[in-house]
């Protein structure tokens, strides 16, 4: 599904990595640890196109990453990054736009309040603006929009830092119930408790 193949990356003169070879089989939950600065967050920015390798060769779903496929490869997957950033609007409105750009004929608005309850967040939220919400909010609104997608690849930076311990395991255990590859990078150690999850330990 995600393979990298003799990867190198440097980033402004500097060497990220060298010779990554790195295999995510299809349904796979991948989860990354190790110390900041190591380049995990760049690792995820190369899945995306955001960063482009010194050289080696990146294949998503059997897709060449390249300038042909990176719109294609793109819809597949849904991101979450470390910092939740979310355009400055009114929740419902920002919600309804990302669904309507990504299902013009029938975007999926009544889960909205489906997804709310299960993630405890309560019907006022939508009409606050991104701006005035707490950290483990945001961060919620941000795996509202991956539900609400349901795209087949999910790459998390960091999901549950900003959450309590009673939400980051009904988040965890949930997300790592879908049917999706999940490439995680976390220090949270409810994602490495779980058996259904590959580690691969960053040095």
């Amino acid at each position: 599904m995600i393979s990298f193949e003799s990867i190198s990356l440097d980033i402004d003169d500097a060497q990220i990595f060298s010779g990554l070879n790195l295999y995510v089989n299809e349904n796979e939950k991948f989860l990354i640890q190790g110390r900041s600065g190591m380049g995990k967050t760049s690792l995820l920015r190369l899945i995306l196109g955001f960063e482009q390798p010194k050289s080696g060769h990146i294949t998503i779903n059997g897709l060449p990453l390249d300038k042909t496929n990176i719109y294609q490869i793109r819809k597949q997957i849904f991101y979450l990054s470390q910092d939740i950033d979310l355009k400055d609007e009114i929740i419902i409105r920002l919600l309804t736009e990302i669904l309507e750009y990504n299902f013009p004929s029938e975007p999926p608005l009544k889960k909205i309040n489906n997804h709310l309850t299960f993630l405890e967040l309560p019907q006022g939220i939508l009409q606050k603006r991104t701006r005035d919400i707490s950290g483990g909010e945001r961060q919620r609104i941000g795996l509202l929009i991956g539900l609400l997608l349901d795209r087949p690849i999910w790459l998390l930076d960091e999901p549950t830092s900003s959450l309590d311990d009673a939400m980051k395991e009904k988040i965890s255990a949930h997300v790592l119930s879908l049917n999706k590859t999940i490439v995680i990078i976390s220090h949270d150690p409810v994602w490495k408790n779980n058996s259904k999850v590959t580690i691969k330990r960053w040095s």
